[in-house]
């Protein structure tokens, strides 16, 4: 069973480097800050004390979501981060020797929840240009499998799936298999034309289906872990509540993401920031010879064209932290999610130098 890598510590990139000020790029977080309604709605809910349960069934936060995309509250599902979700949807569904088609490459959980349940993993690769395979798509799902997992955007690679390819997986995946579309960058890619409103397309189809979406991202509330999930049915959302912890979303993470998702000014500065980082960071990259694939998320999945472990060690040395990607066939690339223009600055000097050095 592959381990989920976290990426290497502050701390110790700041011993090993000796440098007071570490620039983490490998878990896609916002450098942006939280919304000051957020924090304000922390502050209040934290001068009331701890010492409570929070409210189990987080019915505050679950109609605020459903207001806000237009669904029963009773159709929705909470989690300490979406990837709670994706084990509760596993503990839920599968039994061992069923089987889950995923992309490749792809979020490592995706595979490693199933395969704790004694499932069969299945990966469907990208083109050689990281685009959309219809046909090998077509052909896997053709094999009966009991869940489905698409990323869309893509995390590593940032790539999107543009409405007509969604459409052509809902068509292809069997009546009887749970589709499970993965929405963790969905903020940042709204405004690519290309991109589909997936709630939008699955409303009223007759099938199981849930949209998962989270607020460590474009949000910025990763330290506090909250992610939702919107169901076809009701009968899904009780299947998961059966095997949740009743206390799963702790109240300051619940309070957080009310205050999150009613700024919609602070969420639009934030995408916005991260679009022009992304264009500017990519493009010097590109420059400097570097493969990148065009990404419509926070990160940037990137060619080193060497061992991505050891530029990953490299840039350690440098007091930056990246994701060195180990999937098969992409043991070159790294994934570097964004941080202030002044850390990219450093980041981007530091892996042209580095890539300059081993094609010299």
């Amino acid at each position: 069973m592959p381990r989920y890598d976290p990426g290497a510590g502050p701390d110790e990139v700041a011993a090993l480097s000796g440098f007071g000020h570490v620039i983490k790029l490998s878990n896609n977080e916002s450098p942006f800050g939280i919304s000051p309604a957020v924090a304000e709605a922390v502050r209040r809910g934290l001068d009331g004390g701890v010492s409570r349960y929070p409210d189990p069934t987080g019915r505050r936060l679950a109609e605020a979501i459903g207001n806000s995309l237009d669904v029963p509250a009773e159709r929705v599902v909470l989690g300490n981060g979406s990837e709670n979700i994706l084990e509760l949807l596993c503990q839920a569904v599968l039994d061992p020797g069923d089987l889950v088609i995923t992309q490749a490459p792809g979020f490592s959980l995706h595979e490693i929840f199933p395969r704790v349940m004694g499932a069969r993993v299945q990966k469907v690769p990208v083109t050689a240009d990281f685009g959309f395979d219809a046909a090998a798509w077509h052909d896997a799902l053709a094999t009966g499998p009991k869940l489905v997992f698409l990323a869309n955007p893509c995390n590593p690679t940032g790539a999107v799936l543009s409405a007509a390819q969604l459409e052509q997986v809902v068509q292809a995946t069997p009546e009887s298999a749970l589709l499970v579309l993965d929405e963790a960058y969905g903020e940042f890619a709204r405004a690519d034309p290309e991109y589909p409103d997936a709630l939008e397309a699955l409303r009223g189809r007759n099938r199981p289906w849930i949209v998962l979406r989270t607020f460590s991202k474009a949000y910025g509330l990763a330290g506090v872990r909250v992610g939702y999930g919107i169901a076809s049915d009701t009968a899904l959302i009780q299947a998961l509540d059966r095997v949740r912890t009743p206390y799963n979303v702790n109240q300051p993470a619940q309070d957080a993401a009310v205050a999150a998702l009613g700024d919609h000014a602070h969420l639009a500065d934030t995408v916005r920031r991260t679009a022009a980082e992304i264009t500017r960071v990519a493009d010097r990259l590109r420059g400097a010879g570097l493969r990148v694939v065009p990404s419509a998320t926070n990160f940037l999945f990137i060619d080193t064209g060497r061992p991505s472990v050891r530029v990953a060690q490299e840039l350690h040395r440098a007091g930056i932290i990246v994701k060195p990607w180990r999937e098969p066939g992409y043991e070159t690339y790294i994934r570097a999610s964004l941080s202030t223009p002044e850390d990219n600055d450093v980041f981007v000097r530091c892996l042209t130098e580095i890539y300059a050095k081993g094609t010299s």
